[in-house]
């Protein structure tokens, strides 16, 4: 009976052993995910990161693939448009700036009109095509 009761007493310990042992890793593991999670590095820091890197190098190839004429053309539109965005009398009013803001919208209008339109307003017109393609086809687009 003794006996008995000694291997139930070593049985217990070993078990209880042996789940401390996994409580102790489990608790380590959770600490360390916790505090260093990969999916928020990965949401946010990473692909924010990605995000504009993409965008610069799509940026560079819409302006590196001009021929020279429209480069030189985008050269001689951006003095003018710069010119007439930033003329006092077009600043765009803006709360806290007393002399108004650049006025970009008139800058892309300008540039647009012109014939060298800016890669903002160049993916602004290719998603506006897709879109307006989209809803020919049928399809469901907000607006």
């Amino acid at each position: 009976m003794a006996n008995a009761t000694l291997t139930m007493g070593v049985r217990n310990t070993m078990q209880t052993r042996l789940s401390k042992k996994r409580l102790v890793i489990l608790t380590v593991l959770s600490i360390v995910l916790e505090g260093c999670s990969i999916s928020d590095w990965y949401n946010g820091y990473y692909a924010e990161g990605a995000a504009i890197i993409k965008g610069q190098k799509d940026r560079n190839a819409f302006y590196d693939a001009e021929s020279p004429q429209i480069k030189d053309l985008r050269s001689k539109n951006d003095a003018y448009c710069r010119g007439l965005a930033s003329k006092k009398e077009n600043a765009m009013p803006m709360k806290g700036y007393p002399n108004g803001v650049f006025n970009t919208p008139m800058y892309d209008g300008c540039m647009e009109n012109r014939g060298t339109p800016t890669y903002e307003t160049y993916v602004s017109n290719r998603a506006k095509k897709r879109d307006a393609e989209r809803r020919a086809r049928g399809e469901i687009v907000p607006y």
